[in-house]
């Protein structure tokens, strides 16, 4: 079992009904949650630190995107942890084994935003496209803003790290992410 601690935050009315990253129905009342870089499908036990309230969930999202955050909530399991009114709370998050059948090395990209204006990220793509040439890089709207992706060749975390490290943004909100994108 593999056990990170950070702070934690919760996503609810705008994305209910919405498709999640992996491919289900995002339901605000369901025992689920997104995180940047476990496999989808994971199921966690996520601890507020602060009373000691604990909920299991499963994986079926990407996120948070906000710097200082490691895990977002449902809203049920965000109530169910009393993580709900304060909007955050420091957590422990506690993965169990990856369910059956997940590539073990995984599919990995590096992602960046939000960007507020969408020609700004179309700018960012089209100059991370002329620096990483056998990369895919994409810009898409996303529920914060606009986003750049970058699919390294092979998807491998190796690749998407020495990305990722290479990228120097000063805007705080527009941070490299690696996103595990299975």
């Amino acid at each position: 079992m593999s056990s990170e601690t950070g702070l934690a935050s919760w996503y609810g009315p705008p994305y209910t009904n919405r498709k999640a990253a992996d491919g289900s129905i995002y339901d605000q009342n369901a025992m689920t949650a997104a995180h940047r870089t476990l496999p989808m499908g994971s199921i966690v036990r996520v601890t507020n630190l602060t009373n000691n309230q604990a909920v299991v969930v499963r994986i079926t999202d990407r996120g948070p995107f906000v710097d200082g955050r490691i895990i977002d909530l449902s809203l049920a399991a965000a109530k169910a942890v009393d993580l709900y009114r304060p909007g955050t709370a420091k957590v422990r998050v506690e993965a169990f084994a990856p369910p059956p059948g997940v590539d073990p090395a995984g599919r990995w990209c590096v992602q960046i935003g939000a960007f507020m204006d969408e020609a700004d990220a179309i700018q960012l793509k089209n100059d991370l496209t002329r620096r990483y040439a056998t990369a895919k890089v994409i810009e898409f709207a996303g529920p914060t803003g606009h986003w750049v992706r970058i699919n390294p060749k092979n998807e491998d975390k190796a690749a998407a790290d020495q990305i990722a490290d290479s990228i120097h943004i000063p805007d705080p909100s527009a941070q490299p992410y690696l996103v595990r994108l299975n």
